[in-house]
């Protein structure tokens, strides 16, 4: 690969992640005895038994390059760079680099990536996943999503603001192909939000992804239920997006946990509900879970609506064609 030589790509791949952790990122990390909890990927363990790091939620075991590049959202030759010491600190294996005093690691700006003046893909994409469009155009209108271009490829953008309004996390998801991605020096605290149509909510409805919480949205449309509250994206299954919405939200009094009707999204959303009863800060607020009764997700629950109603609206129209002769 230009600019790298194979041992510098084998030095990268061999570094040990637990030791960069311990070294960059040591708030990050959760202490469960012999083993470590990420605390913003909460189902990325490092199994000290086997000495590797596994992500549970993705089935597979992960290292360094891997996190610099799915979770940080370094690219490859960044992630290198960073780990074999070519323009950034050398980390190398744990056993040779213990005791060693190391500079601080600097956290990559956050900025929003470049807006398409016309997000005619994107929009093309909510539709076919079934979100309604005046929804979309809401979204648009708070600068919540939009669409881009990552590593050449047409994307949705969904973005996270402060109270401010400023932009501090944005998620990218391929149109064309599978790519999900954070935006480097995302801040999970402030994670892809859908808020309610008039101030003053008590309820926070909680998801895994923003088009699962926009599908909540436009079920809500099409069924006509009478709720009006926030509908929040964990962006994974880490509660720290949820932990600093209600730091940020005293006033909410109802959480709901529409996490994936799956083994891991049922785990977690248990997880969540005893640590929400757990912490004194939370104890007053009501936690239930609502995974969805149809589909994996809400957003297979809202094609499945949408199929169900054109087939009715179908039905209508045979009759009546009946009828009509």
């Amino acid at each position: 690969m230009p600019g790298l030589t194979q041992e510098q790509i084998t030095q990268a791949r061999e570094a040990d992640l637990l030791h960069y952790l311990l070294s960059y990122e040591s708030g990050v990390l959760k202490r469960e005895g012999a083993n470590y909890r990420h605390r913003e990927h909460d189902s990325l363990v490092y199994v000290a038994s086997k000495n590797y790091w596994y992500w549970n939620s993705r089935g597979r075991k992960i290292n360094a390059v891997d996190y610099l590049m799915e979770i940080r959202g370094y690219s490859f030759v960044e992630a290198v760079e960073r780990l074999a010491g070519c323009g950034a600190p050398d980390v190398t294996r744990y056993s040779s680099c213990r005791g060693e005093q190391r500079k601080p690691a600097e956290k990559k700006p956050f900025r929003l990536p470049w807006a398409k003046r016309c997000a005619t893909f994107a929009v093309s994409y909510l539709q076919r996943r079934g979100v309604h469009s005046d929804i979309i155009r809401r979204c648009m209108q708070l600068g919540l999503f939009y669409e881009s271009r990552y590593n050449n490829e047409a994307v949705c953008v969904f973005v996270g603001r402060d109270d401010t309004g400023t932009g501090r996390f944005a998620c990218v998801r391929g149109i064309a192909g599978d790519l999900k991605k954070d935006i480097s020096g995302s801040d999970k605290r402030f994670s892809f939000c859908y808020p309610p149509r008039n101030p003053g909510s008590r309820h926070v409805a909680v998801f895994e992804a923003p088009i699962d919480a926009l599908s909540h949205a436009t079920l809500q449309e099409l069924e006509g239920w009478k709720w009006d509250g926030y509908r929040l994206s964990l962006g994974g299954t880490s509660h720290v997006a949820l932990t600093a919405f209600l730091e940020r939200h005293p006033e909410i009094k109802r959480v709901t946990l529409y996490m994936d009707n799956d083994f891991g999204g049922l785990t977690n959303a248990r997880k969540i509900k005893a640590m929400l009863h757990k912490d004194q800060r939370f104890k007053h607020i009501r936690v239930g879970v609502n995974p969805p009764r149809v589909g994996k997700d809400y957003n297979e629950k809202l094609l499945y609506t949408r199929e169900q109603i054109k087939d009715r609206q179908l039905q209508c129209r045979q009759k009546q064609a009946a009828i009509s002769i």
